[in-house]
């Protein structure tokens, strides 16, 4: 090679598969859909397995938060308002999510979380102007059905469940998340990632102790299997799964980013079914119907983008 030879193109590297948004939103959907399984599992009743989400994932987080806000400095102070006013949510939130498991099953309750996806998009047009497009007049009725299938109130119910009330909690709960991931949302993380959902569930945990407390009462677990669920309750379904999805839903749409979170019903379901939960063939079909909305949302969600 000559020395005024131009060097050889340096072909730049690929970014990795799970760098992205979507990837991180789906791995965090799953580690939530195993949440409800983890509270069946650990039999605590709603309140204390709400506080304890929170309370046991500050161990984790407020370490992690401190050393972080040395590398990328302190946030703003409405940004920490507004995950503190998100957590809250969030707290009100876990307390009807635990209380609907009772009722209707893991796998089922994790689904009637997830009228989220018509209610989120909602919220964020009214908030923030995003407006969601036509399709979503289309979709959005069919993701109602879906639910309405699989949570037992139209058709039959698993035996031994309460769909009636457990409709109820799971709409109660739907509605409050969909407000926690509009204010997180709206708050951002900046260069943080960890500070946020440390914010977010220290209120959490405030409002699940209060509302859970005079709801159900608080009482530790009574064996070491117990603990165990819920370590892993709060491990997985709230810091590794929010730390992996709030920042990726800040980079989607808002109908993009509630679309692929009713994977974690799919997922939810099948791991209930693991667990001994029978689904009936109607609730089943409910399921269907979820999974055919969200693969349209998300395959034109991307032709729109491309």
């Amino acid at each position: 090679m000559t020395a005024d030879a131009p060097a050889p193109a340096v072909s730049p590297a690929r970014p990795s598969p799970w760098s992205g948004p979507v990837p991180r939103v789906l791995a965090g959907s799953a580690c939530v859909s195993a949440s409800a399984v983890f509270v069946k599992l650990s039999e605590v009743n709603a309140g204390t397995a709400a506080f304890l989400r929170f309370a046991l994932a500050l161990l984790v987080l407020i370490p992690l938060a401190v050393v972080e806000r040395r590398r990328t400095g302190p946030r703003p102070w409405r940004a920490h308002a507004l995950d503190a006013a998100a957590g809250a949510l969030l707290g009100v939130d876990m307390v009807f999510w635990a209380a609907a498991i009772g009722e209707v099953g893991a796998g089922v309750t994790t689904v009637l979380l997830n009228l989220q996806v018509v209610v989120y998009p909602l919220l964020a047009w009214a908030v923030s102007g995003a407006r969601p497009p036509r399709r979503f007049a289309v979709t959005a009725p069919l993701m109602l059905a879906g639910v309405a299938l699989v949570s037992g109130t139209v058709g039959h119910a698993m035996p031994g469940t309460d769909p009636v009330a457990g409709a109820v909690f799971g709409t109660a709960a739907g509605v409050a998340y969909a407000g926690y991931l509009l204010l997180m949302r709206l708050g951002g993380g900046g260069r943080q990632v960890v500070g946020p959902v440390c914010t977010s569930t220290a209120a959490g945990a405030v409002v699940a102790g209060i509302f859970g407390g005079l709801w159900t009462g608080l009482a530790l677990p009574a064996s070491a299997a117990a603990w165990g669920w819920m370590v892993a309750l709060a491990l997985l379904g709230q810091v590794l799964a929010w730390v992996l999805i709030n920042p990726a839903l800040a980079r989607l749409s808002p109908n993009i980013g509630a679309g692929l979170l009713l994977s974690q019903p799919v997922l939810a379901l099948g791991l209930g079914m693991a667990i001994g939960e029978r689904p009936t063939p109607t609730q089943l079909a409910g399921c269907a119907l979820v999974i055919g909305t969200v693969w349209f949302i998300c395959g034109r969600g991307a032709r729109d983008r491309g």
